[in-house]
């Protein structure tokens, strides 16, 4: 391989998940960036890999992007992985690819897990048109998001933690609708993975009660009023 940054996308739950091909590459390159090295240490230790490692993560990417890119274009291969997934969604990756293809360095990202796709394939919304939202605004532009949204007729996808998830779900009823048909994901390709399949406000109702645990992906069914 000549110099090239990696994007590896990782498990998002079952470490069986992963590819041949990820495997081979965080095993030859010069530097592997990982958002927390410590998670990551655990994956490259069950599959004997012994990468150097390096942390890269939303709170120094903006400042050492401009040099590892640099150091791809003179020709070190490295391989940039997040916690889970694929870098870039939701994750750390963005900023060190732009600036990578800003000066003119090589960029790949593996195909590879994503917690956002079997969600919304098992989901049993209509999934040939979607909207990828990521998280939602937390406060300020949150409503005004909501309200551009809710109309859409693509389904809309959205990420929550586990804490914030009945607000949302409150939210996204006020907004929506209650009776607007929705899937609650829970924990993709781990042991407790579970789908929960309802309406928004029903499921306002449940979580409200029943406070969840695991990595949430929320499917919902978009505007049907709305021609496409």
């Amino acid at each position: 391989m000549s110099g090239c940054l990696y994007l590896v996308p990782t498990p998002v739950g079952n470490l069986e998940d992963i590819t041949l091909r990820a495997l081979s590459t965080l095993k030859e390159v010069d530097l592997i960036l990982a958002e927390d090295t410590r998670t990551s240490g655990i994956l490259l230790k069950h599959f004997g890999i012994s990468t150097p490692m390096k942390s890269h993560h939303k709170f120094n990417e903006h400042e050492t992007a401009p040099a590892l890119a640099q150091r791809v274009l003179d020709g070190e291969k490295i391989a940039l992985i997040t916690d889970a997934g694929t870098p870039g969604i939701s994750d750390p990756g963005f900023l060190l690819a732009r600036e990578c293809r800003r000066i003119g360095a090589d960029v790949v990202c593996l195909p590879g897990p994503t917690a956002f796709v079997p969600a919304l394939v098992a989901s049993g919304l209509p999934c040939d048109r979607f909207v990828f939202e990521g998280f939602l605004p937390p406060k300020k532009g949150r409503a005004t998001r909501l309200n551009f949204l809710k109309d859409d007729p693509r389904t809309v996808i959205i990420y929550e933690s586990p804490k914030k998830l009945p607000r949302t779900l409150r939210d996204l009823a006020t907004a929506f609708g209650p009776d607007r048909p929705a899937t609650v994901c829970r924990e993709i390709s781990k042991i407790h993975e579970t789908y929960n399949f309802s309406t928004l406000g029903l499921l306002a109702d449940y979580y409200s009660e029943n406070l969840p645990k695991g990595e949430i992906v929320i499917i919902i069914a978009g505007n049907s009023d709305v021609k496409n």
